[in-house]
Protein backbone atom coordinates (compact mmCIF):
# COMPACT_ATOMS: atom_id res chain seq x y z
CA UNK A 1 0.00 0.00 0.00
CA UNK A 2 2.05 2.94 -1.07
CA UNK A 3 1.77 6.33 1.11
CA UNK A 4 0.12 9.40 -0.08
CA UNK A 5 3.22 11.68 0.12
CA UNK A 6 5.20 8.86 -1.77
CA UNK A 7 3.04 6.60 -3.86
CA UNK A 8 5.85 4.77 -5.69
CA UNK A 9 7.23 2.92 -2.21
CA UNK A 10 6.11 2.00 1.31
CA UNK A 11 6.95 4.71 4.35
CA UNK A 12 9.96 3.52 6.57
CA UNK A 13 7.42 3.10 9.38
CA UNK A 14 5.31 0.60 7.31
CA UNK A 15 8.44 -1.46 6.19
CA UNK A 16 10.01 -2.06 9.90
CA UNK A 17 6.21 -2.98 11.12
CA UNK A 18 6.14 -5.54 8.25
CA UNK A 19 10.02 -6.80 8.72
CA UNK A 20 9.45 -7.15 12.60
CA UNK A 21 5.81 -8.79 11.93
CA UNK A 22 7.20 -11.50 9.39
CA UNK A 23 10.51 -11.84 11.82
CA UNK A 24 7.74 -12.05 15.06
CA UNK A 25 6.22 -15.07 12.84
CA UNK A 26 9.49 -16.56 11.30
CA UNK A 27 10.74 -16.78 14.84
CA UNK A 28 7.49 -18.59 16.48
CA UNK A 29 7.81 -21.31 13.73
CA UNK A 30 11.03 -22.07 14.32
CA UNK A 31 10.17 -22.65 18.13
CA UNK A 32 7.02 -24.55 17.18
CA UNK A 33 9.42 -26.99 15.27
CA UNK A 34 11.91 -27.09 17.93
CA UNK A 35 9.44 -28.08 21.00
CA UNK A 36 6.88 -29.73 19.12
CA UNK A 37 4.66 -27.67 20.16
CA UNK A 38 1.05 -27.98 18.23
CA UNK A 39 0.40 -25.05 15.74
CA UNK A 40 -3.42 -24.56 17.45
CA UNK A 41 -1.68 -24.91 21.21
CA UNK A 42 0.53 -21.98 19.99
CA UNK A 43 -1.53 -19.93 18.52
CA UNK A 44 -3.48 -20.25 22.22
CA UNK A 45 -0.35 -18.87 23.59
CA UNK A 46 1.62 -21.83 24.45
CA UNK A 47 5.51 -21.71 24.49
CA UNK A 48 8.09 -24.39 25.70
CA UNK A 49 7.27 -24.90 29.39
CA UNK A 50 3.77 -22.99 29.14
CA UNK A 51 0.26 -24.71 28.52
CA UNK A 52 -2.01 -22.83 26.12
CA UNK A 53 -4.64 -19.90 27.47
CA UNK A 54 -7.95 -21.98 26.02
CA UNK A 55 -8.21 -25.30 24.58
CA UNK A 56 -8.09 -29.18 24.86
CA UNK A 57 -4.62 -28.65 26.08
CA UNK A 58 -5.37 -25.60 28.53
CA UNK A 59 -4.65 -26.60 32.69
CA UNK A 60 -7.40 -26.86 34.45
CA UNK A 61 -8.45 -24.10 36.85
CA UNK A 62 -7.96 -25.09 41.08
CA UNK A 63 -11.64 -24.86 41.01
CA UNK A 64 -12.40 -27.10 38.19
CA UNK A 65 -9.85 -29.52 39.23
CA UNK A 66 -11.48 -29.97 42.60
CA UNK A 67 -14.98 -30.27 41.53
CA UNK A 68 -13.36 -32.90 38.56
CA UNK A 69 -11.69 -34.81 41.83
CA UNK A 70 -15.06 -34.44 43.47
CA UNK A 71 -17.09 -35.78 40.89
CA UNK A 72 -14.42 -38.93 40.55
CA UNK A 73 -14.80 -39.64 44.15
CA UNK A 74 -18.17 -39.65 44.17
CA UNK A 75 -18.13 -42.01 40.65
CA UNK A 76 -15.48 -44.40 42.51
CA UNK A 77 -17.84 -44.36 45.76
CA UNK A 78 -21.28 -45.11 43.74
CA UNK A 79 -18.87 -47.98 41.49
CA UNK A 80 -18.11 -49.46 44.97
CA UNK A 81 -21.16 -49.40 46.17
CA UNK A 82 -22.85 -51.13 43.23
CA UNK A 83 -19.99 -53.42 43.20
CA UNK A 84 -19.84 -54.65 46.76
CA UNK A 85 -23.05 -56.50 46.95
CA UNK A 86 -22.10 -58.80 44.07
CA UNK A 87 -18.00 -58.84 45.97
CA UNK A 88 -19.44 -60.02 49.12
CA UNK A 89 -21.40 -63.11 47.98
CA UNK A 90 -18.32 -64.14 45.91
CA UNK A 91 -16.58 -63.67 48.66
CA UNK A 92 -18.47 -65.97 51.06
CA UNK A 93 -18.47 -68.91 48.76
CA UNK A 94 -14.18 -68.06 47.58
CA UNK A 95 -13.82 -67.92 51.63
CA UNK A 96 -15.68 -71.03 52.31
CA UNK A 97 -14.21 -72.79 49.67
CA UNK A 98 -10.80 -71.75 50.49
CA UNK A 99 -11.11 -73.00 54.35
CA UNK A 100 -12.26 -76.50 52.77
CA UNK A 101 -8.94 -76.16 50.56
CA UNK A 102 -7.03 -75.26 53.61
CA UNK A 103 -8.20 -78.46 55.55
CA UNK A 104 -7.27 -80.53 53.20
CA UNK A 105 -3.73 -79.22 53.12
CA UNK A 106 -3.30 -79.39 56.76
CA UNK A 107 -4.55 -82.87 56.87
CA UNK A 108 -1.72 -83.80 54.00
CA UNK A 109 1.06 -82.39 55.84
CA UNK A 110 -0.28 -83.86 59.43
CA UNK A 111 0.03 -87.37 57.41
CA UNK A 112 3.86 -86.48 55.63
CA UNK A 113 4.88 -86.22 59.58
Amino acid sequence: MPSVKTPNHRSKNRLAAQASKAKKIRQKRSEENKNKIAKTDAMRGARPGLMPNSGPNAPLSKKKAKKLEKKIAHAMRRKIEAGEDVDLTDAKAEEADGAEEKDVDEMETEQIE
